[in-house]
């Protein structure tokens, strides 16, 4: 049955693609979706304008950061993360587990949560499951994730299970949580569980057991893309899938490329966040429909007349050239950053507008994989 918060309009016939509807207080999400990354409350070198452009539906802040600067009660004066950023569209915020595994130079873990130091001034914080959510009940985000552990890989059978107890353990709590403490700006704040367990299939499936009895609003897959092989991604997201409530969105975090996203999309995943976009774009490599485009080659100083694209119509493919964006990069002018980040969003926004057009119409299967081998291609 369909909750208010998520619909499934359509599953594929010849694969696990979906379609669905999110609805939040600021407004629907059309899955399979792509998030932007806006870490510290902006999406790197973009304004708010450039995403509405983008047609960009629904946004990603961290916990973690926007805890340490400007400070969640700040936040929370300020009415909410979108009235703060002035994105008045839905947005979601990670609980800070990602940071607990890559700065893990500056954190211990304790069966109680995480003590750590802040990255800027030394200072000592510690992040229980408890003071996660009221961190996230501060900054106000429509779908708030749950405090876990992200596992490492490679590690083994007894570290990955004693990661996913930590992980198990601690969304209790902080669903316990939520249910006493609502929240605090008068529009529902939707909860996402996350499935750890490592590359262990025996592992995640006692991972989403566990989970479906807190009953989370949906579920989310971490622990996925951080070293592992694309194929054992694929397979573990697969494994997964088939266990998961049909009724609820499924959300592989921190992933990934334009094809990884087609690959998952036809295992039954309906939501993602990366920052290869933007990271990407600022190193001078964008996606296009025609493959990867390294721009800041030689070859591209005198290509005045040919944007990064010609198929797209994002505000840098419509005027901007190659040439022109080769002179940025090379010059460091922060334009450049900023007008290839703007094409590289607005690319796997279409991607993911092409895919739900393509499941809508029965034809996701064959055009996914012409278009995973297209996508994959480097650019002459």
């Amino acid at each position: 049955m369909n909750s208010p918060f998520f619909e499934l309009l359509q599953v594929s016939e010849n694969s696990k693609a979906r379609l669905g509807k999110i609805r939040t207080a600021h407004g629907d999400v059309s899955t399979p979706v792509f998030m932007p990354v806006g870490t510290n409350a902006t999406v790197k070198g973009l304004a708010v304008r450039d995403l509405r452009e983008m047609q960009a539906e629904i946004i990603l802040a961290n916990t973690y950061h926007l805890y340490l600067r400007p400070g969640t009660q700040t936040i929370r004066a300020a009415g909410g993360v979108q009235r703060f950023m002035g994105w008045n569209a839905p947005m979601l915020t990670d609980s800070g587990g990602f940071q607990v595994w890559s700065l893990k130079r500056f954190r211990k873990i304790h069966p109680e949560g995480v003590a750590f130091r802040s990255y800027l001034d030394g200072s000592s914080h510690f992040f229980s499951p408890e003071s996660v959510m009221l961190a996230e009940r501060e900054i106000g985000a429509d779908i708030i994730m749950a405090f876990d552990e992200c596992t490492p890989y490679p590690c083994s059978q007894e570290e990955a299970e004693k990661s996913l107890a930590y992980t198990t353990d601690w969304t209790q709590k902080a669903k316990a949580w939520l249910d006493l403490h609502p929240p605090l700006f008068g529009y529902p704040q939707y909860f996402f569980g996350i499935v750890q367990g490592g590359m262990f299939l025996d592992l995640r499936k006692k991972a989403i057991e566990d989970l479906v009895k807190i009953d989370p609003d949906g579920y989310a897959m971490g622990g996925l893309s951080v070293g592992e092989p694309a194929e054992m991604m694929y397979r573990v997201a697969d494994f997964c899938t088939d266990y998961l409530p049909k009724d609820k969105p499924r959300y592989v975090m921190g992933v990934g490329t334009p094809w990884n996203l087609l690959e998952l999309i036809q295992r039954g995943v309906d939501m993602f966040d990366c920052i290869l976009p933007a990271k990407h774009a600022q190193d001078g490599l964008v996606y296009t429909s025609r493959g990867i485009l390294r721009y800041k080659s030689a070859r591209y100083a005198k290509s005045f007349d040919a944007p990064l694209d010609p198929e797209c119509d994002c505000a840098c493919c419509r005027h901007y050239s190659r040439g022109y964006l080769r002179h940025l990069f090379k010059t460091k002018e922060p334009l450049g950053w900023t007008l290839s980040a703007i094409h590289n969003l607005h690319f796997y926004v279409r991607l993911m507008q092409q895919a739900r057009a393509h499941i809508s119409a029965k034809t996701f299967e064959e055009w996914s994989r012409d278009e995973c081998q297209k996508l994959q291609q480097i650019c002459l």
